[in-house]
Parts: structure tokens; C-alpha cells; sequence
């Protein structure tokens, strides 16, 4: 398949995710600054999610400069990873509504852990299937630091189920700025950008 036809199909499921996740956000109750702050949890489950969307949307962006089709098992693979993230607005929503539930925390942290694993078997379908593109191949997608994330939501885990049960929500929150930072350092010392 060619990317831009896919890019075109990921990129508006992406922004309908994203149109559906801010739509579930609540109005405040009152309209003061109180009521704002009293939503805190729903922002910050809000913002965890778009983080993790949009970080998936620009690393797309950025792979797919670099080659021109990707092979059918590859968008079997972001098919799958579709399907989870377009479950983001409910479990994000059920997370921000019930912060101390062990049920929440784990459906909204294994939801991060499926679409980490599913973009990272994607990432390296791509490459499988374009092994004569140079420019791709120059390419350090496959760095150990990458793994670095998934042990953070793993932390998260442990400690939900053991000493601190918003544990897997603070652990989404870190393991999305180091997937973005780690992404940041990948990409520069690839190309410089």
C-alpha cells in the first residue's frame, strides 16, 4: 500500500480520536477558577492521551518520509493499534473519573502498553518490509533506549498494585515524555533535525 493513502486514513482516525477524547471532557461545574482546578485529574488524563496520540502521529510523519509503501502486515499492525487507541476517550475518561480504581488505572495503562508494543512491531515491520531503502536503513529505530518507556509503565503497575494505586496514571504521564524525548534524541542523531 502506499503511505500517503494510509497516512491520509491514519491521520483522520487520529484526529477524530482526538475531536471524541476533548469532547468528553466536562465543563466545570462552576465558572470559576475553583471549578477549572477541581477537574485537574480529567486535564491531565487529557493531556497524557493527546500526548500519546500526537507522538504516534509524528513519528508516523517522520517514518513515512522515508519510504514510499508499506507491506500488508504492516497495516494489519496499525490496524490492531487502531482499534486500542480509539478506546483512549473511555478509558481515559474512566481513569480521570475514578483515580484511586485499580480497574481504571490498569485498562488505561495496558491500552499505553498495547500501543507501544504495536507501534514498535510496526516500526520494525516497515523497515522489514523496505530493506533496500537506504535512507531508512541509515536510520537508529531500533535503539534499547526505546524499551525505556515500557519499563516505566511497568513501574506503574507494581506500584498500583502494591503501594500506590495512581501509580499507572503518574507512570503514563513519565513514559510519554521520555517516548517523546527519546524519539527527539533518535531523530537527531539521525539527522540532525
Amino acid at each position: 500500500m502506499e503511505t500517503n493513502r494510509f497516512e491520509t486514513f491514519f491521520d483522520a482516525i487520529i484526529a477524530i480520536i482526538i475531536t471524541v477524547l476533548v469532547l468528553k471532557i466536562p465543563q466545570p461545574a462552576t465558572p470559576t477558577l475553583a471549578g477549572v482546578l477541581e477537574l485537574h485529574t480529567i486535564y491531565i488524563a487529557y493531556l497524557i492521551s493527546f500526548l500519546i496520540l500526537y507522538n504516534i502521529w509524528y513519528a508516523n510523519h517522520n517514518l513515512f518520509q522515508l519510504v514510499d509503501n508499506i507491506n500488508n502486515t504492516c497495516v494489519w499492525i496499525y490496524g490492531i493499534m487502531i482499534f486500542f487507541i480509539s478506546l483512549l476517550p473511555y478509558f481515559t475518561i474512566w481513569l480521570a473519573n475514578n483515580l484511586y480504581s485499580i480497574p481504571a488505572e490498569t485498562m488505561f495503562g495496558v491500552i499505553f502498553i498495547l500501543t507501544h508494543i504495536l507501534y514498535t512491531l510496526a516500526t520494525r515491520e516497515v523497515y522489514k518490509s523496505n530493506p533496500y531503502n537506504k535512507s531508512l536503513q541509515e536510520q537508529n529505530y531500533d535503539s534499547r533506549i526505546n524499551n525505556l518507556p515500557m519499563i516505566v509503565l511497568i513501574t506503574g503497575f507494581v506500584l498500583t498494585y502494591t503501594v500506590y494505586r495512581p501509580g499507572i496514571y503518574i507512570c503514563c504521564m513519565i513514559s510519554i515524555i521520555l517516548w517523546i524525548l527519546i524519539g527527539r534524541i533518535v531523530r537527531r542523531a539521525n539527522n540532525g533535525n
